[in-house]
């Protein structure tokens, strides 16, 4: 989804906002959330508050607010923003939608009880940073749910960025959570069907990493 990837923030807000004007009415990653945030909302605080980074469209924001959430979504495109706003009157959704880059939203510190950044791609100093202030961000017991394509990626066509430089190893991503347990790692092929821009077998990286209450 979008996000800054180490380019000048003027020309991604360029490319997204074409990409998702000429969809028209199209949601270019569809309208259903992604498979693996769904299958692990169970686990995150019932009516808490969310944070979904590069959330383009709004599937997932959308989604997570009618799951009983208090959704705030960023992204980089004001066309996206402009969408999710209007997926989430259209489902009868509250969600905060804003237009912001990532790399220099002011995360707060123990604000949410759940970050979401699915298929955002950064250059590795700059997604360390950040997922670093999202760890700090986390209220105590809070949950950072990371899926992102890994190097095997632009292999199968399906999908996600060319540049080898914004797709990432496990072992990196998981170096960015000190202060967390480690819920879930997993790097490998899983079907990804979201619109017509993710179609098919992609090679992921996940991670469900939980702010630790106490030291360990």
């Amino acid at each position: 989804m979008s996000g800054t990837q180490g380019e000048p923030v003027a020309k991604l807000k360029a490319f997204w906002n074409s990409r998702y004007a000429k969809a028209g009415d199209e949601y270019v990653y569809g309208t259903e959330p992604n498979a693996f945030l769904a299958a692990w909302a169970a686990k995150l605080a019932h009516g808490g508050r969310v944070l979904c980074v590069a959330d383009g469209e709004g599937r997932n924001s959308v989604w997570l607010a009618k799951q009983g959430f208090r959704v705030t979504a960023i992204d980089v495109s004001e066309e996206g923003v402009a969408k999710a706003r209007s997926l989430a009157a259209r489902e009868g959704a509250k969600v905060d939608a804003q237009v912001a880059d990532v790399t220099r939203f002011d995360f707060g510190r123990s604000r949410y009880d759940a970050i979401v950044s699915i298929f955002l791609h950064l250059p590795a100093k700059a997604r360390r940073a950040t997922h670093r202030r999202a760890v700090e961000a986390l209220e105590p017991g809070g949950a950072f749910v990371y899926e992102a394509y890994g190097p095997e990626q632009p292999g199968y066509g399906t999908g996600g960025p060319p540049e080898p430089e914004l797709l990432h190893p496990l072992a990196d991503v998981l170096g960015d959570f000190e202060g967390c347990t480690i819920e879930h790692a997993f790097t490998g092929v899983r079907r990804v069907l979201e619109g017509r821009a993710h179609q098919g077998d992609g090679y992921v990286v996940q991670v469900i990493a939980r702010r630790r209450t106490a030291p360990a």
